[in-house]
Order: C-alpha cells, then sequence, then structure tokens
C-alpha cells in the first residue's frame, strides 16, 4: 500500500465560498479526518490544524479575530487517515513549519501529539515527506527536511512534543506560579534532558494569548489541565517575563530563534546583568549553573559591582542568582550540577540551599533526548569518568549510537569530516590543554597533535553554525548547551590515568583556562571541573561521539571499554548536504531548450509568451517562470511542469532549488547547459590557508539513476545561478 500516491492536497480561497468548495469534496459528508494549514502569503503567517468536521471548523475560523485575516486555506486528505494519522501528520507540519521559517505561526504550542500508532513509520512518515514535497511545490514551505533537523529554530523551537517527565514537570510549574506561596522552582536534569526545550515551550506558553489556544484537541482526560491553564492566563494574562541565559554565545542563538516565533521577540532573551535594571514577573533561567559569583570575573568585575550595589547587595558576598531572587516574583531555574566548569559558577551549595526553601518546588527530568545512546551511554560516560567501571568489564558498544576510540587525531578528523558532510554539524572539540594563540594572532596555530596544526574556535560566537568551524577546535565555552550529529572530542594533556592510583588525575600546568582554575586552592575542585568540561562536550553528539586521547595511559584506559576505530567500522559513502528556497502577476515563460547558454538573449526575445499568476502570488519584476522537463526532480516538480522562479540576487543559497546554468554541467534535461537541483555549497578553508569552495546540484527523485554533480573550484569560472525556485504553477 502506498499512502504517497492516495494524499491529495487542494487549495481555495479562504472565504465564504470555501463552503461550496467543501460541499463538493468528502470532508463535510463523511465527517473524514484531514489536516489543514491556512495562509495568507503577504504577511507570511499560519496555522496549522486538523478535523473531523471541516465545515464546522471553516466556520469557526471564520468568526476568528486573527485566523479570519488568513487568504487561502490547503486542505490535506488521503482515504487512509484516521484521527491518530492527521493528528500527526499536524504535530509534525506544526514543528517543521515553524523550523523552515518561511511563515510565522499563530498556533499555540499545546496539544502537539507524540503517541505511536498502527504503521506510523512503516506508512506515514513517508506519507508525510509527500506532503512536505507536495508543499515545497507550491511555495508553502521553503528548506528540506534534512536541512531542518539541523537548524536551530527547529531544534529550540517551542513547537515540541514534550515528553511524560516534562509534561509532568510542567504541570508541576504552572501549579507553582498558580500557588502565591510558592516562589521557586528548580527543575535538575542532566545534558540532553530536554531543559532548554522546556523552559522555550514554557516561555512560548506564557505569551500566547488565551483565544489562541485550540482546547477542541484536549480529550475530557484532560480537562484538568485545560483548567490549569485558564487560570495561568487568568493570573498572567500579560506577565512581564525574561528568558535568562548566562552564556553569550548560546543566548545570540536563542535571541535569533525568537526573532521567528510569533508573540517573542530578542529582547525578551536577556543576560544575567540585565536583571538589574528592572523587576519581572516571571523570570525563566537556563542553564543556570552558568550563573556568576563575584570570582574570577575579568573585565566582568565592575558591571558586577555596580549592579550588586544598585540592588542593595554585598558586592563581596552576592551572586547573579542573588539577584533573581530579588528581581523577580517568580523564578524558574533549569539546572545541572555537573555542568559548572568554573570557579566563577555559583556553588552547588548555594543551589543545595534554596531546594531547601519551603517556597521551593524542586523538579526532575530524566529522560535523554539528544543522544540516540540514551540513558545508557549517559551512565556509562559517567562511569568511565569517575572510575566506577570494572577492569575486566567487556568493551561497550550502542545501538543505533557511534562511540569510538581512535589512535590518530587526523583519522577522527577526517571521520568527522566525512560525518559533516552526510548529516552536518560534525565537530571537534578539546578540553583547554593548549593557549589561545590564535585569539591575538590568526595566523599562529593552538594545537600541535601528530603533525596536526589546528586552531581554536575563530569566533565565540555560533561558533558551531559558523562557515570555518569544521576546520577548527571548538571548546567548552562554544558548545556548551548546542546540539551536534557527531562530536570529536580531544582529551588534551591536562587528563590522564594514574595506574599505581587506578583512578583519573588531572594536571594543573597543563589547563590553560586561566579563570578556570585561578582561586581554587583544592585540586579536587579543579579535578571535578574538568571532568565536567569532557562529560558535557562528550554529550553533545546525537548520533555518536569519536574519542582521541593524548596521554597513552588515559588511552589504554579507555581501550579497555571503548572499541578501537577501524576503517571498516563506518561506511565510506558520503551523501552531501542537502538543502533549498524559492519566492512569489502575469511573468514571461523563458524556453530553456533552445537556449544557447546566454540567459540575457531569452529575456529579450519577440517571441516570449506570458503566464497569469495566481491571485495569492504579489507580481513583482524579478520573477519568471519556465518548463521543467525531465524526472530529477520528480519528488517536488513533476515532469513537464510550468515553475516559477524569482532571479537570483545573491545571498545564501543553501537549501534552495535553483535554476543554474554552467558549461561543466554535461548532462541538462533541457539538453542545454541549465539545470534545476537542490544547491549545496561549501567553503572551507585549507591547512595551507587557501580557500576553496565547492558545489554540490542534488536531484530529487524517486529515480536512482540520477546522481549528485559536483562541481570543483576549476568548473566555476562561468557558473551562475539565474533563479531561485518559488512554486509549480501547472
Amino acid at each position: 500500500m502506498n499512502i504517497q500516491d492516495q494524499v491529495k492536497v487542494n487549495h481555495y480561497d479562504f472565504d465564504q465560498g470555501v463552503f461550496d468548495k467543501i460541499e463538493q469534496n468528502t470532508y463535510k459528508k463523511d465527517l473524514w479526518p484531514v489536516v489543514y494549514i491556512l495562509s495568507d502569503n503577504k504577511n507570511r503567517e499560519a496555522y496549522i490544524g486538523e478535523t473531523a468536521d471541516t465545515f464546522s471548523r471553516m466556520a469557526a475560523h471564520l468568526k476568528h479575530k486573527k485566523k479570519s485575516k488568513l487568504t487561502l486555506v490547503h486542505f490535506i486528505s488521503s482515504k487512509f487517515f484516521n484521527k491518530s494519522a492527521t493528528l500527526d501528520i499536524e504535530s509534525n507540519l506544526i514543528k517543521y513549519m515553524a523550523g523552515d521559517g518561511k511563515f510565522t505561526l499563530q498556533n499555540g504550542n499545546l496539544g502537539l501529539a507524540n503517541h505511536n500508532y498502527y504503521q506510523k513509520e512503516e506508512l506515514y512518515w513517508g506519507a508525510f515527506e509527500s506532503i512536505w514535497s507536495t508543499l515545497r511545490a507550491n511555495g508553502l514551505t521553503t528548506h528540506s527536511l534534512e536541512h531542518i533537523d539541523n537548524s536551530d529554530l527547529f531544534k529550540y523551537s517551542p513547537y515540541k512534543s514534550l515528553s511524560k517527565d516534562q509534561i509532568q514537570g510542567l504541570r508541576s510549574i504552572i501549579n507553582t506560579l498558580l500557588d502565591d506561596t510558592s516562589k521557586t522552582v528548580l527543575v535538575e536534569g542532566g545534558a540532553g534532558t530536554g531543559k532548554t526545550i522546556l523552559a522555550i515551550f514554557l516561555f512560548k506558553l506564557l505569551n500566547t494569548d488565551l483565544e489562541d489556544f485550540n482546547f477542541g484537541e484536549f480529550g475530557d482526560e484532560e480537562s484538568d489541565f485545560i483548567t490549569l491553564i485558564q487560570q495561568l492566563k487568568e493570573k498572567y494574562p500579560k506577565p512581564k517575563m525574561g528568558l535568562v541565559i548566562p552564556m553569550t554565545s548560546f543566548r545570540a542563538t536563542i535571541k535569533n530563534v525568537f526573532r521567528n516565533i510569533k508573540g517573542l521577540g530578542t529582547n525578551m532573551v536577556i543576560g544575567p546583568s540585565s536583571i538589574a535594571k528592572e523587576k519581572y514577573d516571571i523570570l525563566i533561567i537556563d542553564e543556570a549553573h552558568r550563573l556568576r559569583r563575584r570570582v574570577n570575573l575579568g573585565g566582568y568585575f565592575r558591571q558586577f559591582d555596580i549592579n550588586s550595589e544598585s540592588l542593595g547587595l554585598d558586592k563581596s558576598t552576592t551572586s547573579e542568582l542573588d539577584w533573581i531572587n530579588l528581581q523577580s516574583e517568580k523564578a524558574i531555574l533549569f539546572y545541572d550540577e555537573f555542568q559548572s566548569i568554573k570557579p566563577s559558577d555559583v556553588r552547588p551549595e548555594e543551589f543545595a540551599k534554596l531546594k531547601q526553601k519551603t517556597n521551593t518546588k524542586n523538579i526532575q527530568l530524566k529522560t535523554q533526548f539528544r543522544v540516540k545512546g540514551g540513558n545508557e551511554y549517559v551512565r556509562f560516560l559517567d562511569k568511565i569518568l569517575n572510575n566506577k567501571l570494572e577492569n575486566n568489564q567487556d568493551v561497550i558498544s550502542f545501538i543505533d549510537y557511534d562511540v569510538l576510540l581512535f589512535d590518530s587525531l587526523k583519522t577522527m578528523r577526517d571521520k568527522i569530516k566525512e560525518q559533516d558532510q552526510k548529516y552536518g554539524l560534525s565537530r571537534l572539540v578539546a578540553g583547554y590543554s593548549w593557549p589561545w594563540k590564535s585569539k591575538s594572532n590568526p595566523e599562529e596555530y593552538d594545537i600541535f597533535i601528530e603533525d596536526l596544526q589546528l586552531r581554536w574556535n575563530s569566533t565565540g560566537t555560533d561558533w558551531v553554525n559558523s562557515p570555518n568551524a569544521i576546520n577548527e577546535v571548538g571548546c567548552i565555552h562554544t558548545t556548551q548547551g548546542y546540539d551536534l550529529n557527531y562530536t570529536g572530542v580531544i582529551f588534551g594533556h591536562e587528563i590522564d590515568f594514574d595506574k599505581t592510583q587506578n583512578r583519573i588525575v588531572v594536571n594543573s600546568d597543563e589547563y590553560h583556562d586561566r579563570s578556570g582554575k585561578s582561586s581554587l586552592e583544592d585540586p579536587q575542585e579543579l579535578h571535578d571541573y574538568i571532568i565536567n568540561i569532557y562529560q558535557t562536550i562528550a554529550l553533545r553528539g546525537i548520533r555518536g561521539t569519536y574519542i582521541y586521547v593524548c596521554n597513552k595511559n588515559l588511552r589504554d584506559y579507555f581501550s579497555q571499554f571503548i572499541p578501537v576505530f577501524k576503517e571498516e567500522s563506518i561506511e565510506k559513502e558520503i551523501t552531501l548536504l542537502i538543502e533549498e528556497e524559492r519566492f512569489e502577476n502575469s511573468v514571461p515563460i523563458y524556453d530553456l531548450k533552445i537556449a544557447a547558454g546566454d540567459f540575457s538573449e531569452q529575456q529579450q526575445a519577440d517571441n516570449l509568451q506570458y503566464i497569469q499568476l495566481p491571485d495569492h502570488i504579489q507580481y513583482s519584476d524579478d520573477l519568471f517562470a519556465c518548463q521543467i522537463v525531465g524526472e530529477s526532480m520528480n519528488k517536488v516538480i513533476p515532469n513537464g511542469s510550468i515553475c516559477l522562479f524569482k532571479k537570483d540576487k545573491g545571498g545564501s543559497r543553501n537549501g534552495k532549488i535553483v535554476l543554474v546554468s554552467s558549461t561543466a554541467i554535461q548532462e541538462s534535461d533541457f539538453g542545454s547547459n541549465y539545470t534545476i537541483k537542490e544547491y549545496s555549497s561549501k567553503k572551507t578553508i585549507t591547512e595551507t590557508g587557501w580557500k576553496h569552495k565547492s558545489i554540490q546540484l542534488i536531484p530529487l527523485s524517486y529515480e536512482e539513476n540520477y546522481e549528485v554533480i559536483h562541481l570543483e573550484k576549476e568548473e566555476l569560472f562561468d557558473f551562475k545561478v539565474i533563479g531561485v525556485f518559488e512554486c509549480v504553477l501547472i
């Protein structure tokens, strides 16, 4: 049974005339479940829903203050749909369209389905992929699912299904916010347990108008939860809020996420220093273990003292945790003691005291979301770094998770680069075992291992997504809070294994984060910080963690429990990243089949034909159409379709479907030097300092005989992007 061929997507104007369209279909008559999208191309807003009573639901939406302003409705239907399937497709559409970023969603973020049902993976995920391709062809979405999976907007979106313990935690937080005798919620959870997701989910929930919640999808058994939300919104209709993120780099990333979410804004994401300026109804603090006290603050000492004194606090004994307590009516802190990595971090004892207060609610998150190795890998990592494994224990292997020890850093780096081409977001990360020379002199190298010369991260802001990150080495400060697909962890010279004591030891002389060790009198404290650093960076990788160890004794210790990499243990096939994009009343149709390679000749031709655009697409001089022949893009563009393009003006093209020309293209559906494909390019800096650019043009076909077109530097002299795909017209 091929559901993909049985799914229909119908598009109508969203006005009173839609009821005639509904009468002509089965939506009302059979009360068959459908998924629908309401959209407005001009304002780039959309709403996603599902229903078994389309007539009544559309009538209700046409009376709604915000939804009635949307202009188009798109019905997604199939005779194979059931209630579980439509709830799941609705949930996935909300998550992926929010991550796609073309439209901002009017949806509230409650009630996203996350349950198993018959043939969910076998049939219905394929149906969703087909739906997504159709939506891309119609200009409703921009990026591929693979591209979205790697985007920060998707990873940190508030439109996520919550786990059972997250939902339980959410209920407890709401009850605390409703309880006038409660002041603080302390949410504890290890790396990858979804603390940031829950923090952003809660923030969006508190900043969504009550009328925008769709309570109709909740069952009777959830009536108490509906009541809780209603009480919460009545008590906090427009709360003064801030999402506090102590780390500068991660704060910048979340600001970019908030910029693309309706109802949220970048000014809502703040650093701890902003707390002193005004009072808040509610403060939500992510990564609370990185709040600071007055130790090793460098250039921040003066501002710390000014803030403390303005709040009437003793600057020598106070901390940013005290500022939060003073400046908020309610505070929700997301905390992990084992991700505290510097002496300037608020001590665990202060959080322990907070836990003991009668007005503090304590919550635990235990489910592991990030790493596919799950809680089993988390426990293994804790045991191996804290000497809790038996010497005669078998080498560990994990289902669906790669943990490998490498004898050669060069080999590990090459494998990380392969995984980056295949999955994206794969990076080398190290402990602070080398001085940061390249910070003051970009020509300097920092890390020397074997015959490799490497540099630390060249930017401290959103390094994992920066253009040259694949050739650099990140540190704890540029990766904490981020998700990667694969992490190559370099254990430096500051950490070793003492065979006489049978335990991991640290050498402070080889640890080069000065603010990370000065003022420490107890060597055990530095030991604990360094263990926390390696445990944190080794929990970044979703798909796998690779390990290289500088010191032989520690490598020997690890090799007892971690499989050593062998060449055949990682598949050699490289699948390049794909990504895409498109844009939007009578426009010319250019005949590329007779083009001689100069697109300007087409624009000046006397025998041009024109095509009328649909009403919902706004005319622009930059728009043109072409007929696309061939099957190389048939997942999105059927053979013979006339498609709308927008003339390319440069900028980022990664993740977009583009029309290009180049004499290096040997085979083309148009019989010329033109082709339409998904575009992926990479700019890298080689070890000798030379910049290198390569481009991949990727087919999207159900047929397997179409291959990726690779264009290297010497083939790009006449390469040109003509236009960016907008949608299929006919």
